[in-house]
């Protein structure tokens, strides 16, 4: 009996996951696909109708895409593709005479082997499920709520009830994963603490019908959402967004303390900040608190956390689900190296190391940051005061706004899995470039067969091979069966986009991260590598 086939016949599962939204889901599909048997306990029957988390970047739709549900998702789109993701930025209202396009994800297209794509959490939600009821060795408990969570030197005991009925069980799993939101249960009984930055600003979120605001907005063709900038918000925004093409919007803003469902005009706030009058049709009303959460810890022995029960911060720039659905792919296939026996005791270990620091730097790097500049122009620069000086600043942040989407490419050059990553720290702040970096994102390179290198990628350690001796792809061969790691080999093209790596030989993780790039390798550097980035070494 294997590893993987003793820790099974001992549980209910090999990994419970308590919550099954986008993150709950994707990381149910990505240990599904490698055979870990789990189960998901979800409270929700069906995905709740609140459009949030809609923009899905290039790299959650490589997810996708390695989840077999990348057509399926685009086909569930709410929105013509000839709106993407891109926004728009407006200052005093959104009619007004100042705008400016804003991250504009689509720049960033060649270093990612997928599109972006835009829809409603809720679509999304659906499409995930879809995709994890086609995989045998996962399980869904919809309607049942989390109660307890504890955990011993041999696994994890979660105990769940059903919310619309008297049943109740133990569920006994070897790990334990909370994607259960901001308020999670099982951060809590982990004992998993956080750090939060309260921002003393209540949110209110609204869904709203409006054909004419759609007609109102057809000024700016392709768009899917605008924020707009008053100087009396101090840097926080009002935000619209397009649940579909036509009819329906969602919609958040700071509101004063206290204010409810029937104290306050919240279609003269709309319109207020359109800068027009336009029909408005109410579907919900909702507040929330906004502020940052980092916990300060990703795992607790075997009890982990992922997405907004990791992290959570305003929906400014659409960090959120995509930073969860990494979070996702992360962590499942470090579980199922842990769980077949081919993860070392490092590796789980690394998911913290790498993906907290990313999302730190990404609530200090840009969303906090993004706020604070907002502030600061505000009060620096107004029309009515100095038109010239307005315009001239104004212009520089459109600038500024190509330039984030730039900046943004979450790395993990500090991760402890990663060959070289000495004095070296993990961080959302970057780069995006073609050549092949240990603790970046592998880009796509199309070949001269007309495959992409993306297309010959395997399910565990790939190895691309652009030239170099022959011995020392032999020696990572070799090394893979000592180690027994999976591991594919693949012999590039010569002659075609391979040469943008500008090494001879790659080393690219399960999640499409490269672990490690050279020209040539020895056996002992090869088992070296080998054993850093699996956790053995």
């Amino acid at each position: 009996m294997n590893k993987q086939s003793a820790i099974s016949a001992q549980f209910d599962a090999e990994v419970v996951i308590v919550g099954g939204g986008p993150v709950g889901m994707g990381l149910a599909i990505e240990l599904g696909q490698r055979g870990v048997r789990t189960i998901v306990v979800e409270r929700y029957p069906q995905p709740q109708p609140i459009p949030k988390g809609q923009n899905l970047t290039q790299r959650t739709m490589e997810h996708f895409h390695f989840w077999g549900a990348e057509k399926e998702l685009r086909a569930a789109r709410t929105i013509p593709p000839s709106y993407g993701i891109g926004g728009l930025t407006a200052y005093g209202t959104l009619l007004g005479p100042h705008s400016y396009d804003w991250l504009q994800r689509d720049l960033v297209k060649p270093y990612y082997f997928t599109s972006n794509e835009r829809l409603p959490q809720y679509a999304t939600e659906a499409v995930l499920r879809r995709r994890v009821a086609e995989l045998p060795s996962v399980q869904t408990l919809y309607g049942w709520d989390a109660e307890a969570v504890t955990q011993d030197a041999s696994g994890v005991s979660v105990t769940i009830g059903e919310r619309e009925g008297s049943g109740r069980r133990v569920l006994r799993s070897a790990y334990a994963v909370g994607s259960d939101g901001a308020r999670s249960l099982v951060r809590e009984h982990a004992g998993i603490t956080q750090t939060r930055t309260d921002h003393d600003r209540m949110m209110v979120l609204l869904v709203f019908k409006s054909h004419e605001l759609h007609r109102l907005l057809e000024c700016y063709p392709g768009k899917s959402y605008y924020n707009v900038l008053q100087p009396a918000l101090k840097g926080y925004w009002k935000f619209f967004g397009r649940v579909d093409l036509g009819s329906t919007w969602f919609f958040h803003a700071p509101v004063p303390p206290g204010t409810t469902k029937d104290n306050f005009d919240f279609a003269a706030y709309l319109r207020e900040a359109v800068g027009a009058e336009f029909d408005v049709e109410f579907e919900h009303i909702g507040f929330w608190d906004l502020r940052f959460m980092l916990a300060d810890n990703y795992r607790e022995g075997r009890i982990f956390v992922a997405g907004d029960a990791a992290h959570s911060h305003p929906p400014y720039g659409g960090y959120g689900v995509n930073s969860g659905l990494e979070d996702a792919r992360n962590l499942g296939w470090k579980l199922a190296a842990t769980l077949q026996g081919w993860g070392g005791e490092r590796l789980l270990d690394s998911y913290d190391a790498e993906r907290r620091p990313v999302f730190g730097s990404t609530i200090r790097d840009f969303i906090a940051k993004s706020i604070d500049a907002d502030r600061e122009f505000l009060d620096a620069y107004d029309p009515a005061r100095d038109q010239a000086a307005f315009e001239a600043a104004w212009q520089a942040r459109a600038q500024g706004a190509v330039g984030e989407v730039h900046a943004f490419e979450p790395h993990y050059e500090g991760s402890t899995v990663v060959c070289g990553s000495e004095g070296r720290v993990s961080s959302a702040k970057g780069s995006h470039r073609f050549d092949a970096r240990a603790g970046h994102h592998l880009a796509p390179a199309a070949q001269a067969s007309g495959k992409n290198i993306y297309d010959e990628l395997g399910a565990g350690f790939t190895l691309l091979v652009m030239g170099g001796p022959a011995s020392a792809v032999e020696a990572f061969r070799e090394a893979a069966v000592e180690l027994s790691l999976p591991l594919s080999i693949v012999m590039a093209d010569s002659g075609d986009e391979t040469a943008r790596y500008a090494a001879k030989l790659v080393l690219v993780r399960p999640d499409q991260f490269v672990a490690w790039a050279a020209d040539a390798a020895s056996p002992d550097d090869a088992r070296r590598v080998l054993a850093v980035a699996s956790g053995q070494g």
